[in-house]
């Protein structure tokens, strides 16, 4: 079956009970037992419950997987994703990544003894001089936060698998619909559920797929154990997400594309980054290895930090606010927000500059959007 019959029909047949053609809400924290002896598949929330178990089925089958798990956030599944490493392990991620990911690296996992190096993010060679012999997994985000940037998951995936390594990819910016990380030799795929999975900015959530049984299972006991699970209503909420995930991830495309030709034209605009782009330098990799560019544009103003405030004071249908993959059209600063609590010397390594404005492009129309856009950059 194809993805959007995918999206909703399995994993979420109609209720057997009363024949609801939507997966229930069972808010409930407890199940029945039969007796002393036996219980029933579900038995106490935090370990399963049918919305969450609906939601997962159908991740996994999203991502062409055979195990999806989900839990209350983005960095709650990268974190139960990391749990396959010991302490004395080695990761290799790429320098431009989501700031959430970083801390998660730094400040947990560096003091619990798995170190990380941090290779060019386009660059497989500068992956590949990263590796040590304590490396066991490599961790991608492609395209990346906020430069998007383009890491050949194919190339990496054999890298690693001659010498061992698992790979893991965050696939938050792209969504299954335009990027299949399992399918490209990755070993392991996270999400943020909160963006264009969820789609309208009224949940978090997060979720791990694999295809391996050994990781499915480590991940799955210390997701029980750890117990940071979405709940039913916040399973059901990314479950109705879902169900028009491709609808809305070809029209965040079609205006992403739409706009960044135009900001790539205005005078006040210096640089635009989006692999939609023929300009992109990884734009012929960005074919190759995904079926659509995403509804994530960055671009660098002329002027500096001044021509920032400037511009985010004078625009008025983008909502200044963190996250993404929502309905309604968002802009950041990437310097200023995402990736604020970052020192000034990391954030220069990570060519994070004052003068960039990251923008997630909802499902408004594109051309009330670039009128946005227009009075926002003018001069008057």
């Amino acid at each position: 079956m194809q993805f959007e019959t995918l999206a909703i029909h399995d994993g979420q047949a109609p209720d057997p009970q009363t024949g609801s053609v939507t997966v229930p809400v069972y808010q409930t924290s407890t199940f029945e037992r039969e007796n002393l002896e036996h219980r029933g598949e579900f038995f106490y929330s935090r370990i399963g419950n049918p919305t969450r178990k609906a939601l997962e089925s159908t991740l996994a089958l999203l991502e062409n997987g055979r195990f999806g798990l989900a839990f209350a956030s983005g960095v709650a599944a990268s974190l139960a994703a990391l749990q396959v490493l010991k302490p004395g392990d080695h990761i290799v991620a790429g320098l431009d990544i989501y700031g959430g990911s970083y801390r998660t690296f730094e400040q947990l996992m560096r003091p619990w003894g798995v170190n990380t190096s941090y290779a060019e993010s386009e660059s497989t060679e500068s992956y590949e001089a990263c590796i040590t012999p304590e490396t066991k997994l490599i961790w991608l985000e492609t395209p990346s936060n906020p430069l998007l940037q383009l890491t050949d998951i194919r190339a990496i995936s054999r890298i690693a698998k001659e010498r061992g390594i698992l790979v893991a990819v965050d696939n938050t910016f792209s969504s299954p619909y335009f990027q299949k990380p399992l399918d490209l030799g990755a070993d392991i795929v996270v999400h943020s559920t909160t963006k264009y999975l969820g789609g309208h900015s009224d949940v978090i959530g997060g979720a791990v797929i694999t295809s391996d049984t050994l990781l499915h299972t480590k991940i799955k006991n210390y997701q029980g154990a750890a117990g940071a699970i979405p709940a039913p209503w916040d399973s059901w909420l990314i479950l109705r997400g879902l169900k028009t995930l491709k609808i809305r991830m070809k029209e965040h495309e079609a205006s992403a594309l739409y706009l960044a030709k135009f900001l790539e034209q205005h005078p006040a605009v210096e640089h635009v980054f989006y692999p939609g782009l023929t300009s992109h330098p990884q734009h012929k990799l960005a074919k190759q290895q995904m079926s659509g560019f995403g509804g994530m544009l960055t671009f660098a103003l002329k002027g500096g930090l001044p021509a920032v405030e400037k511009f985010i004071a004078r625009i008025k249908l983008f909502v200044l606010a963190d996250s993404l993959g929502g309905v309604e059209s968002l802009i950041a600063s990437p310097a200023k927000m995402t990736l604020g609590p970052l020192s000034d010397e990391e954030k220069r390594r990570r060519k994070c500059t004052d003068n960039l404005v990251r923008l997630s492009i909802g499902l408004e129309n594109a051309g009330d959007l670039e009128a946005d856009l227009q009075n926002a950059l003018s001069e008057g």
